[in-house]
């Protein structure tokens, strides 16, 4: 019987198909399958893009939320409508924290300072073929002097700023017209905990 533990499964061979801003490997592996024996050698393509954050931002004054619009190409190839209501949101480089990025991203997407930060949820975009983890915040703003546009030019960004009622954010989600993984996890979680943080936060 084979323990099923991460150390347990073996790597045969692992191959660079792809690396550009993305990086696309080939894995060769042998894993302890439930029965208790290894499985035959197999392969599958991971892209590894490293970990990201998201940050949702509230205003628990004004109870109003700050999110952002974006042109995604992603979505574009899908053939979908390519501007895309998020989350602020951002890659993590190295030697940096998560929280230290949903502050930068939060200030660099939609000027906004974060006064303070909730943790909502880590989680694995897609873990069958993508090694990125995301982190998911909620951050508390000051939302009365928020611009109508930002991002970094050098970035190539163009990000519409969209500061709206909770009621609002949260009926975007309830009418389906949220279409990505990190928001619509983001505005679950502040549809529940809404009261909570406007205790928590309000007047602080």
């Amino acid at each position: 019987m084979v323990e099923r533990t991460a150390e347990n499964v073996k790597i045969i061979e692992k191959r660079t198909l792809y690396k550009k801003f993305f990086r696309v490997e080939e894995y060769f592996f042998e894993y302890p399958r439930f029965d208790g024996t290894m499985s035959p050698v197999i392969s599958r393509e991971v892209m590894e893009r490293g970990d990201a954050v998201s940050i949702l931002l509230y205003d628990p004054d004004l109870d109003k939320v700050v999110l952002i619009e974006e042109f995604r190409a992603g979505v574009f190839a899908a053939k979908d409508y390519p501007w895309v209501i998020e989350c602020a949101a951002g890659i993590i480089d190295e030697g940096e924290t998560p929280e230290q990025v949903a502050v930068r991203e939060a200030k660099e997407e939609t000027g906004c300072d974060v006064l303070d930060l909730e943790p909502v949820i880590e989680y694995y975009s897609s873990p069958g073929g993508i090694s990125e983890k995301l982190y998911v915040f909620c951050g508390r703003i000051d939302s009365t002097k928020v611009p109508e546009f930002a991002g970094l030019s050098e970035e190539s960004e163009d990000i519409r700023v969209l500061t709206i009622s909770a009621d609002e954010a949260i009926q975007l989600l309830f009418d389906g017209k949220l279409n990505n993984a990190s928001i619509v996890i983001a505005m679950q979680w502040f549809a529940m905990n809404r009261d909570k943080l406007r205790q928590k936060w309000a007047n602080k």
